[in-house]
């Protein structure tokens, strides 16, 4: 991380350790607190943080905002650990294991609601477009999560199909997070929706790097298990570019390996990236990755900023995706 990205993250960090508690009951509050306090990298309200910096606002103006996209993150992330059946989140228990489901679920409703309310700081002008901005990508999350779970179980999911998920369930709420901070800014509107637009594209080349490295990154860097996605069957890109590439032979092993869940997977894992190799879907994602990445930056042109913040923002891009193939 470097140093200008951790000054935005330091800012955040002190004004959520200053905000007050949340109150009684106990039992409905202490979960949000706990998930609240699991660290991550803070990068949707660096990002809002950033992009009102980049209008010379003070960071405090855009902190009600980084409050809402962060608190609106976790509670997604409160319920997702539910659908999962997930046992832990940043190798910790996750709410409804150290808890139990009904807290987890009420919890995770009422860190919603509080996302809504930190957006009450602004003035009428501003609160009645980030509401309908932010109402729209937590509807838009919530779609991306039904695709997501409708895709396990759907023959015939396509790219296209696949890369809206990834849109609606990681992108959006990056780009909502950019031009919610411009918007606390009164930036000019055609520079909020670049913003958003480089969100957009740094998150999915944020979530294809994700897709990639679980089958071909180091474990260590990685900080995952590698093939994880592959055990589970998984149709990510790679599984789905390979469908498009292989011949008819390829894409019927690809659906036996993916009908499996062998007790020892190591060796259909070892398979599958063979075949991601072979149909060259490795070489194709990673080109992907690319063009989203530039898309990103392009955006960032728009804007005809040459001032901290916006070096700042082509900083967090890099650090974000400086992850090893």
């Amino acid at each position: 991380m470097t140093e200008a990205i951790a000054r935005y993250r330091e800012v955040f960090e002190k004004d959520l350790a200053a905000s007050p508690a949340l109150g009684q009951p106990n039992g409905l509050y202490e979960p949000i607190e706990y998930i609240m306090n699991l660290g991550g990298k803070r990068m949707r309200p660096i990002l809002a943080l950033m992009s009102a910096d980049l209008y010379g606002a003070p960071l405090e103006q855009a902190l009600p905002a980084a409050r809402a996209v962060e608190i609106f993150h976790n509670f997604s992330l409160i319920h997702d650990d539910i659908m999962d059946q997930a046992p832990l989140r940043r190798s910790k228990p996750t709410v409804h294991q150290k808890w139990d489901l009904n807290t987890g679920i009420l919890s995770g409703d009422a860190m919603l609601i509080y996302a809504y309310q930190c957006l009450e700081a602004y003035e009428p002008e501003l609160f009645k477009p980030m509401m309908a901005l932010f109402s729209r990508t937590a509807r838009q999350v919530c779609e991306g999560q039904q695709y997501d779970m409708d895709f396990e179980n759907q023959e015939g999911t396509t790219i296209p199909d696949y890369l809206k998920m990834i849109e609606y369930k990681t992108a959006v709420l990056l780009g909502c997070a950019l031009q919610l901070g411009a918007m606390a800014a009164k930036a000019p509107v055609e520079e909020q929706q670049a913003l958003y637009a480089f969100g957009i594209y740094l998150g999915m080349a944020f979530q294809l790097q994700d897709d990639y490295l679980d089958a071909f990154g180091d474990p260590k860097s990685f900080g995952k298990q590698v093939g994880g996605d592959i055990i589970e069957n998984k149709k990510t890109f790679l599984y789905l570019k390979a469908m498009e590439l292989g011949s008819s032979t390829v894409q019927q092993e690809l659906r036996d390996l993916y009908s499996i869940r062998p007790k020892n997977p190591e060796s259909k894992v070892v398979r599958v990236k063979k075949l991601f190799k072979q149909t060259g879907a490795d070489t194709q994602t990673r080109a992907q990755i690319v063009g989203y990445t530039e898309e990103a930056f392009r955006q960032l042109e728009y804007l005809g900023k040459d001032s901290p913040a916006a070096e700042a923002l082509r900083e967090f891009g890099n650090w974000l995706l400086k992850r090893e193939f």
